[in-house]
């Protein structure tokens, strides 16, 4: 999905299709505008399409190359692209995540049940010859040949 399909989308649909408000992905956009390199050649996605692959990659949990096959390039193009975008995302230091001790409340107790579920081995009678009744052969009934 391209970002000019998403101009049209209310802020509830934004965010349960990004994960983000549009606030979020327009600084974003800004930080990335402003850390990405002007030289060589211009890329093929713009800044927008490239961070709207980023979230997809980390909502979704799609493939590079599922990906990139829906952007039209290459599973190592999209791998240099989703790290590029993590890299200044991170480095601004807007975007990071609470540490562990802030997403989980100190007053906060924690009980754990533990079952024993494997499996124990059972004894079973042993076969053998002598445990095997044999009927007697005057039990037997014969065939009478007449």
């Amino acid at each position: 999905m391209r970002e000019r399909e998403l101009i049209g989308l209310k802020e509830a649909e934004f965010k349960r299709l990004t994960g983000v408000n549009r606030g979020t992905f327009e600084r974003m956009r800004t930080e990335v505008e402003r850390n990405a390199a002007g030289f060589g050649r211009p890329p093929k996605l713009g800044c927008g399409d490239q961070i709207l692959m980023t979230l997809m990659y980390w909502r979704e949990y799609r493939t590079l190359f599922h990906i990139g096959k829906a952007y039209g390039i290459s599973e190592s193009q999209v791998s240099r692209i989703v790290r590029k975008i993590e890299d200044i995302l991170v480095s601004s230091g807007q975007f990071s995540l609470p540490g562990k001790k802030i997403l989980q409340p100190s007053n906060l107790q924690i009980e754990v049940v533990l079952v024993d579920v494997t499996e124990q081995p059972i004894e079973r009678p042993k076969k053998s010859k002598n445990v095997i009744t044999a009927a007697k052969r005057s039990v037997t009934p014969r065939k009478h040949s007449s």
